[in-house]
């Protein structure tokens, strides 16, 4: 049952996104959708596999710079954290930031609000106020927010790679609106690196990663009622060297049909559905993107290995 608006309009948004990107000649779908609660689950078990590099360098960093990130960020910031998930990492900034209150924004709610419950366990005197919204759309923050206090947002774990140019300059644009002339951001970036790496840390040997791609069909079955087949499908990991990046898709293992609100939609086998893009950068591609949109890049701390950075960027 849906009961609450932000459920119902996610749901609509959901239908018509699928609906969209299976009517395409080259079948797409956004990737925001791969994370329900399950799909939440599952992405923070990728995050503890040895081949998944990203989350456990980006975490080193921020331990290893909190304190002059911190520094840069100002004192006691609103921390604005977008696509916010389960915060693991949060808790290492929110220790050295010490910000006036934190606003998580992720679009699964039941998800966020279980994160937020355990942020404020964990800091009780920290104001947190969740906001259940899809940070690649406009969205507001909270009324309200004290005046003439720094603002700082946080988009971790080179979520920044998952969105195509146009999304990455209307989401860059969206943060600058959010934090104000002066304020800041700190982005997790993905750098490029030897394609062996890359593959085996989007296609793991425990096949997790494979669940939570595949999922997304469960989620397609369940929630718009479709009738995709057990099994039916795989999970691909393929590189794009015309955009830097690591692709996601969903391969049809044999020919099917598959119902859907009314409409059918015919797979070949080989067929694939493209779900989710990561592409990799450099502090001076991310600055490119970035300076239209009203940023400067003025930190790029990074691990010994260049694996990853976190950028420091000031709204000007």
């Amino acid at each position: 049952m849906l009961d609450a608006p932000e459920t119902a309009w996610q749901h609509d948004a959901f239908r018509d996104d699928v609906i969209a990107g299976l009517s395409r000649p080259r079948k797409t779908l956004p990737s925001r959708w791969l994370y329900d609660d399950r799909g939440c689950r599952l992405f923070e078990e990728i995050t503890r596999l040895d081949e998944y590099y990203p989350t456990r360098t980006e975490t080193t960093i921020l331990r290893d710079q909190a304190a002059a990130m911190a520094g840069f960020a100002g004192p006691a910031p609103v921390l604005v954290e977008y696509g916010a998930g389960a915060a693991v990492k949060t808790a290492i900034l929110l220790e050295a930031l010490r910000p006036s209150l934190y606003i998580p924004v992720d679009i699964a709610g039941d998800f966020l609000a279980q994160s937020a419950a355990r942020i404020t366990r964990r800091f009780p005197e920290l104001k947190v106020r969740p906001v259940i919204a899809d940070f690649t759309a406009d969205f507001d923050l909270p009324a309200g927010l004290p005046a003439g206090v720094p603002r700082c947002g946080f988009f971790p774990g080179s979520t920044i790679g998952n969105l195509d140019a146009e999304e990455t300059s209307a989401f860059l644009c969206r943060m600058r609106a959010h934090v104000g002339t002066g304020g800041t951001a700190l982005v997790g970036v993905d750098l490029r690196k030897d394609l062996d790496t890359l593959l085996a840390a989007y296609d793991d040997r425990a096949g997790v990663t494979a669940a939570f791609n595949l999922n997304l069909l469960t989620r397609i079955n369940r929630e718009l009622g479709a009738d995709f087949p057990p099994g039916g499908f795989s999970h691909e990991a393929r590189w794009n060297a015309r955009e830097s990046a690591i692709e996601m898709h969903l391969v049809c293992r044999r020919d099917c049909l598959v119902a859907l609100e009314g409409r059918r939609f015919a797979f070949r086998a080989g067929e694939s559905i493209h779900t989710e893009s990561s592409r990799k950068y450099d502090l001076d591609s991310l600055a490119a993107l970035a300076a239209p949109c009203g940023w400067a890049v003025e930190h790029g701390w990074t691990d010994r290995d260049r694996l990853f950075a976190v950028a420091g960027l000031r709204a000007c």
